[in-house]
């Protein structure tokens, strides 16, 4: 009697151990893999707009100059910060800063001075841990005035160096 008391025990505790796996047959794992899919894709969507939107306000970002100068105001220290985040986030990316002058000088002049500035900007963004492997410098000179009037409000808007982004993802 008292082994079969024991055999009983020891079933009853074999019982008690055993794990109740139970699967949800509700949801097959193909259903799970296209939400996820599907979740996935919106995300991906989200980013590539924000990203969109964030490189359309980058491209509107100038830096300003002075009459006949290539030194980088400290004002326009944020905007270049700006810049080099983007730029060092994108590392297989470039950037083509784009010297640009007020019509008064001569076209060598002009073309010499909006490389000036160019390079101005791209020294600052080295600083600022940016590789000039992703830097490129183009001047324009007078070429592309952003306003085409002939005083000072004008010549003031197109004395800049403008930021040309180029994605290669």
């Amino acid at each position: 009697m008292k082994s079969y008391i024991a055999a009983l025990l020891v079933a009853l505790s074999l019982v008690a151990c055993a794990s109740s796996n139970k699967t949800d047959t509700s949801k097959s794992p193909t259903q799970d893999n296209a939400k996820q899919a599907q979740a996935d894709a919106n995300s991906a969507q989200v980013a590539a707009a924000e990203q969109a939107q964030l490189l359309q306000q980058l491209r509107k970002d100038s830096v300003y100059f002075d009459y006949k100068k290539s030194a980088v105001k400290s004002e326009f220290g944020e905007v270049i910060k700006k810049q080099a985040e983007f730029i060092r986030a994108h590392k297989n990316d470039t950037v083509t800063l784009e010297g640009n002058c007020d019509e008064r000088g001569s076209d060598k002049y002009n073309l010499a001075l909006g490389s000036r500035r160019a390079d101005a900007v791209s020294r600052q963004l080295q600083l600022l841990g940016v590789p000039k492997a992703q830097i490129k410098l183009v001047s324009y000179g007078k070429e592309k005035p952003r306003s085409a009037c002939h005083d000072e409000s004008c010549w003031k808007d197109n004395r800049r160096v403008d930021f040309n982004h180029k994605l290669n993802q």
